[in-house]
């Protein structure tokens, strides 16, 4: 499904090459209007957000939105497990749902960076999609709770994502204290040494050097 690719589009790290083709974004997006609700109106705001500013305006928001603010994280499974083994576990699986459908997770960050599972969804069948989409729309509807409550237009991406889902959204309860000594034996540190990650392995590539750098 295309609403899916452009929703994954759209909630990565702003780049040229990807900005350059909002408009054909909007029109797959009007394309799909009967299975995504008009998604492409309800997202004005966000098209509207990456069509007018400048690209270093637009990276560091999205630094400050998602890298900074972990109640934003747009990686799942810190919003049920936080830096928990459950974390790792969870990870295992997401990666066999993967593998099962011959999905490449090779060029992304971790399994559950929400870009790479809308990529995913976006290569299903519909029906398939909707269902996995139906496991994660708790997480995925919280996320947009709190980017709507801080007025940021990355939330229209997910109350769209909320209102295809064939679930109901359910309250999250909050996820376990972080515990860095857990989380630094369970996930390895990244180049720089202070965040915890996945140990390296085929799945896990660093993130692309000017986001770290606005990281900084």
């Amino acid at each position: 499904m295309k609403t899916f690719k452009v929703l994954s589009l759209l909630l990565m790290y702003p780049e040229s090459d990807w900005l350059a083709a909002l408009p054909e974004m909007e029109d797959a997006l009007a394309s799909e209007a009967d299975f995504n609700g008009d998604a492409h109106t309800r997202m004005a705001p966000l098209f509207a957000q990456l069509r007018d500013t400048r690209l270093i305006a637009l990276q560091e928001n999205y630094v400050a939105t998602f890298d900074r603010n972990p109640s934003h994280s747009l990686h799942l499974f810190e919003h049920i497990h936080g830096e928990s083994r459950d974390r790792g576990s969870a990870m295992i699986d997401l990666l066999n749902e993967y593998w099962k459908y011959d999905f490449d997770a090779s060029s992304s960050e971790l399994p559950d960076y929400v870009p790479l599972f809308l990529e995913f969804l976006s290569l299903l069948p519909a029906e398939e999609a909707l269902a996995l989409l139906g496991d994660a729309v708790h997480v995925l509807a919280t996320i947009g709770r709190k980017l709507d409550g801080n007025g940021s237009p990355y939330a229209t991406a997910f109350q769209v994502l909320e209102a295809l889902s064939p679930v109901a959204a359910q309250e999250l309860a909050e996820p376990p204290v972080r515990d860095m000594d857990e989380a630094m034996e369970m996930f390895g540190p990244t180049a720089d040494g202070i965040e915890p990650l996945l140990k390296p392995g085929p799945q896990v590539v660093q993130m692309p050097v000017s986001r770290r750098q606005a990281a900084a």
